[in-house]
């Protein structure tokens, strides 16, 4: 029986690398996004199923849970990349921006999960959840709202692994560390926003956006997690958890004590703000 996968942010760089892996290991792959203009960059292939699919909006869902259930009775897996990042003080950050960070990145993998369960159900298939290294680690300056919503993702993630064992579903976490995406090719333009919305580190703000946007052209290539993201879905017993290539110095930093930490980052910021 060919194995079937909704993918969530199917049209964005880790999205797109993981539908053409699990293509090209014989896999149908209903690939979901929001824009059907993204939609139709995708490889043109009978076993890629474009599904338009905006997970902040609950009617979007059904329609696309319907769409998938008229065409498919199980989901061998979910993969949910829908995310969005957003850079800002948490003391400037716009509300508004906030509340797009957790409706797509929290409340739309919460909600594509509960809609899709019934397919996924039918054959005790895998339910895998995006996080972020940021989901593991405190959150850093100015990466705050992201921050905030993979914590929720982890704890939400935990929770319903340990419900749907019950009833032979696994679920299972992936924590990337920086990674080649869109996400990230935008870091400069977001940085720019934090600058112009805040009131009391704009020229912090500004000093950091050349160092982010040196780290993230640093980025891993996206097959290597798509790789893993395979390994997760097809290996008898997964592991609840897999951190993809963490960052080495925010990865150290998780090993101080707290006050060191943040001893570190107070010198980070106050060298930025003297260049």
């Amino acid at each position: 029986m060919t194995r079937t996968a909704l993918v969530t942010g199917a049209a964005g760089g880790l999205g797109r690398a993981l539908v053409t892996h699990l293509v090209d290991h014989g896999w149908t792959v209903f690939a979901a996004d929001f824009e059907q203009a993204a939609l139709e960059s995708l490889p043109p292939a009978p076993s890629v199923v474009p599904v338009l699919l905006d997970v902040t909006d609950p009617e979007s869902v059904r329609r696309a849970y319907h769409e998938v259930a008229n065409q498919a009775d199980h989901l061998d897996g979910i993969i949910n990349f829908a995310g969005v990042l957003a850079v800002g003080s948490m003391i400037d950050i716009p509300e508004e921006k906030l509340q797009r960070v957790l409706a797509v990145n929290v409340l739309g993998t919460y909600r594509t999960n509960k809609a899709f369960f019934p397919l996924v159900e039918a054959c005790e298939g895998r339910i895998i959840n995006i996080s972020s290294e940021t989901g593991w680690q405190s959150g850093a300056p100015f990466n705050g709202a992201y921050a905030m919503s993979k914590h929720a993702i982890e704890a939400y993630s935990d929770s319903l692994r340990r419900e749907l064992a019950l009833l032979g579903v696994k679920v299972i976490k992936i924590q990337p560390g920086p990674f080649k995406t869109d996400m990230l090719d935008s870091i400069e333009r977001r940085f720019t926003e934090a600058e112009q919305e805040s009131a009391h580190f704009s020229a912090v703000i500004r000093r950091l956006k050349k160092l982010a946007a040196a780290q993230s052209r640093r980025g891993h290539d996206p097959d290597v997690l798509a790789r893993v993201l395979h390994t997760a879905l097809t290996t008898k017993q997964p592991e609840p958890v897999y951190s993809v290539r963490p960052a080495a110095f925010r990865s150290l930093l998780e090993r101080l004590p707290r006050s060191v930490a943040d001893r570190i980052w107070l010198t980070v910021l106050r060298r930025a703000s003297k260049q």
